[in-house]
């Protein structure tokens, strides 16, 4: 997969509110999670995971919006309300961005697939690995190999 030039921003609908990656992400995903489908008007949710470190916010205060804890946050643009990036508990090595807010198409393509045991029945996504709810802990250091790894 080719590099992007970094760091790289994106913006919400209305560009009051920017965030920079300045690394690749670890991986990508589909979720398909009837609280994804709600907040997304859509059949999913895109993620691509952005190393922790390599993430910030350059504009704007985004506000929590979706879920607000305990196990994770979503964050919005508080002028257009975009849906920008959730933040996992536990899960603080990355940051899930929404991959639409930068123009990367190869970003938007997902990996995996997640709750698929709540995924509307006509959906078929191109991906290598699906699961019925999220990974198991013991399968994310090698879904990020086999992802760092394909062409």
């Amino acid at each position: 997969m080719g590099q992007t030039a970094k760091p790289l921003t994106g913006t919400c609908r209305c560009g009051a509110t920017a965030i920079e990656v300045a690394a690749e992400p670890i991986m990508t995903a589909a979720c398909h999670c009837h609280g994804c489908q709600k907040m997304s008007s859509s059949a999913f949710s895109l993620s691509a995971m952005i190393p922790a470190e390599a993430f910030r916010v350059v504009a704007g205060e985004p506000v929590k919006g979706g879920l607000r804890g305990p196990q994770l946050d979503h964050y919005f643009c508080p002028h257009c309300m975009t849906w920008m990036f959730t933040r996992v508990s536990g899960f603080d090595a990355f940051v899930n961005v929404r991959p639409t807010m930068f123009d990367v198409p190869r970003w938007s393509r997902p990996f995996i697939e997640t709750m698929t045991a709540e995924k509307l029945d006509w959906v078929e996504l191109p991906v290598a690995r699906s699961y019925a709810g999220f990974p198991p802990p013991e399968d994310y250091q090698g879904l990020m190999e086999a992802f760092a790894a394909r062409g």
